[in-house]
This record gives structure tokens, sequence and C-alpha cells, in this order.
């Protein structure tokens, strides 16, 4: 997933990067760039739980997808503000 969306990581990382030491000077920008990139992960967790059900697994199916965003913030902490409203 990383090496296909390479330019689209790299482009969020450089903007995740920042918004993390200025969350008010970064945030419409952290969102705009996020918000595709957000979608890109969602579909590839899709799939991949989606091929764990179809071949019986689908008990691990939950445990897979919460593996699977653990290591995607490892990468990206703030990831799940993408979109959120902070007060």
């Amino acid at each position: 997933m990383v090496a296909k969306y390479h330019k689209e990581f790299e482009e969020f990382k450089i903007i995740h990067d920042k918004f993390v030491n200025d969350n008010d000077k970064y945030k419409a920008e952290f969102d705009k760039v996020g918000k595709p990139l957000l979608r890109i992960i969602e579909e590839k967790e899709n799939w991949l739980c989606s091929k764990m059900e179809g071949a019986g697994r689908g008990s691990y199916s939950s445990a897979l997808a919460d593996k699977f965003k653990m290591e995607v913030k490892k990468y990206l902490p703030m990831i799940d503000l993408v979109g959120v409203e902070i007060c």
C-alpha cells in the first residue's frame, strides 16, 4: 500500500509532522491532504478483512483490522485526527 501510494504518503507525512508541532496552523491542509489518504487506508483495510472473512476466518478479522491500524499509527500517529474538529 505504501509503495503503491508513495507520493500520497510522503506528502501527508510532511503535513502530518508540521501538524504535530502546530495543529492550529496546519489543520486545514492536514485535513485536505489526509482525507484521500484515509480513504486509501480504509479501502485496503476493508479489502484485507474481507479476504479473511471470505476464507472462513471471520473471528480473526477484527484483530487483523486493529493490527493494521496500529501499524499505520506507528508511521502516522495523528491520522485519527483527519476531519476531526479540534476545539
